[in-house]
């Protein structure tokens, strides 16, 4: 089932159910993950406009424990604050602007990227193997937001689309060792507390579980 249908299968009964407050912790503490992994900063390489930064592995963090929907409503809600103003990117960016410039698309790439990576970790199925873990964090993590990204940098700086994706290759080894990690955690976090697994919290939830 597509990942932007699963919302209409939680229905129980004809019945929506409440967004669990428990939901609504993970969403929130995921969305302050993102913005605490820009502490450290950012780094431009090779005359790259767009920054290196530690936040996609938080994007990856947020699909691949807590799932599609709940991976992507995280993201959202760091985009909206920084939309709002709030310096919570990488090097105290925030506002509008960060909307606008030649990392933009990368930004608007990391709400489908952690929303396919928590799909892909979903399809999984109930104890996810570690190299399907690092495969969901590759095509969402990576290749969904590079697929928003090197456009909108192309557009934005005037450089060709070869020459856009050239220069973002830079990131590639940085962000293939945080779809590594972000994996490990997980497998990591899955083990310790197997009703954290996506797939199981979506059954829990449509069983009315869910808290």
């Amino acid at each position: 089932m597509p990942f932007w249908c699963e919302i209409d299968s939680m229905k129980n009964a004809g019945k929506w159910r409440r967004f669990p407050t428990g939901d609504l912790a993970r969403v929130a503490v995921f969305a302050a993950l993102i913005a605490v992994l820009g502490l450290p900063g950012s780094v431009n390489v090779f005359g790259n406009l767009v920054p290196i930064t530690l936040q996609t592995l938080g994007v990856m963090l947020a699909g691949v424990i807590l799932g599609a929907w709940r991976g992507a409503l995280a993201v959202a809600v760091l985009l909206v604050l920084v939309a709002a103003g709030l310096p919570l990117l990488a090097g105290g960016r925030g506002g509008l602007g960060a909307f606008i410039g030649p990392s933009a698309g990368f930004l608007i790439g990391w709400l489908p990227g952690a929303a396919v990576t928590g799909w892909l970790t979903e399809r999984a199925g109930r104890s996810p193997s570690l190299l399907q873990l690092v495969v969901a964090c590759l095509v969402g993590g990576i290749g969904v937001i590079y697929l928003f990204g090197i456009p909108v940098q192309a557009l934005v700086t005037g450089a060709s689309l070869p020459a856009a994706a050239a220069l973002s290759a830079a990131f590639l080894p940085g962000d293939v060792i945080k779809a590594v990690l972000a994996s490990v955690v997980a497998r990591g976090v899955q083990r310790a507390y197997p009703d954290a697994v996506p797939a199981v919290h979506r059954e829990r939830l449509r069983s009315g579980w869910g808290r």
